[in-house]
């Protein structure tokens, strides 16, 4: 019999935590071959998460918690969760149902068959989201792809099933600042891709506003990508250009019809828009040397502050 580690990332999810175990076990249960185990992490829940986590381990034997000792991030949570994965499969899944535990047969077919090392999905269509969202996910795939040497693939969502070799591949990068969609493709594997169609959530509300998602969208670039820092060299000879070009039109003006002197609101607002070019670039630079502060001070990607199910019920801090 296999072992099949199921990850789920979990935070305020009081409402959805138990629907999921139900649905997810009704569907392991019938898979051949395979035991499975559930690592739920909570990652610092401020609700009744933990306590129903609790419950289903000391009713469910192969059921086992994290629990952080704040809120570090769905990342650290993944991440944390691998770490403790014993499975020779690991699948990663979201406590809302929006990642369908009816998808697990035939991602597991998939990777037993041989052929790939991974199967994971993505989304063809993003019916139920706000259009502007929608938009500028579409966008965010087409830029980082271009900037990029990592493919990421559109619509492709966390939630994957992978054999014991890639997760060992993405536990050896230990980064403090994680986007695990880039990890995931950056330690290369053969995947097949699933499609399917875009699920609502079973109970709750998303934690992810549109601002939060615009940060991380950032943080994939920035993690998986030096273009900016390229942008910003190249915009810079741009505008050295433009300007000395410019100085010898005034030169020239000046020597043919004179009263090259004129014009200060123009005057204004090109020194506007250039110290707006600096701080741009200055900006860009600040976000790289932002991420390496934080990766040189070492900082662990998550704290512990207590775990229990599996073999054991009780709690340990």
């Amino acid at each position: 019999m296999a072992l099949l580690s199921i990850i789920v990332p979990c935070y305020n999810e009081e409402a959805a935590v138990g629907t999921f175990f139900t649905h997810a076990s009704a569907v392991c249960g019938g898979l051949d071959g395979i035991d499975t185990e559930y690592i739920f992490v909570d990652d610092g829940s401020t609700d009744g998460t933990l306590d129903i986590l609790r419950a289903l381990a000391a009713d469910h034997p192969e059921v086992r918690w994290l629990s952080f000792s704040r809120n570090f991030g769905k990342e650290a949570a993944m991440f944390a969760g691998l770490e403790h994965a014993r499975g020779e499969l690991a699948a990663v899944m979201d406590a809302d149902l929006q990642d369908p535990p009816e998808l697990l047969p035939e991602l597991l077919e998939a990777v037993r068959g041989g052929e790939w090392d991974c199967a994971a999905v993505r989304r063809v269509d993003r019916r139920g989201e706000p259009p502007i969202r929608s938009w500028f996910a579409r966008q965010f795939y087409k830029l980082i792809n271009k900037m990029s040497k990592t493919e990421i693939v559109d619509g492709a969502r966390d939630f994957r099933l992978m054999k014991r070799q890639m997760v060992d591949a993405i536990l050896r990068l230990g980064e403090y600042n994680r986007f695990s969609k880039g990890i995931f493709s950056w330690v290369g594997f053969r995947t097949k891709w699933v499609e399917t169609v875009n699920v609502e959530r079973s109970a709750g509300e998303s934690k992810w506003s549109f601002f939060k998602l615009l940060v991380y969208a950032l943080d994939g670039i920035i993690a998986f990508s030096t273009a900016p820092l390229a942008i910003a060299s190249v915009l810079g000879l741009i505008l050295c250009a433009a300007s000395f070009f410019a100085i010898l039109f005034v030169i020239v003006r000046q020597l043919v019809s004179g009263g090259s002197a004129f014009g200060w609101p123009s005057l204004v607002c090109i020194i506007l828009f250039l110290a707006g070019v600096q701080l741009f670039c200055m900006g860009i630079l600040g976000q790289y040397l932002a991420k390496t502060y934080l990766e040189v001070k070492k900082r662990p990607i998550y704290i512990l502050r207590e775990s229990g199910g599996g073999d054991g019920h009780e709690g340990k801090t």
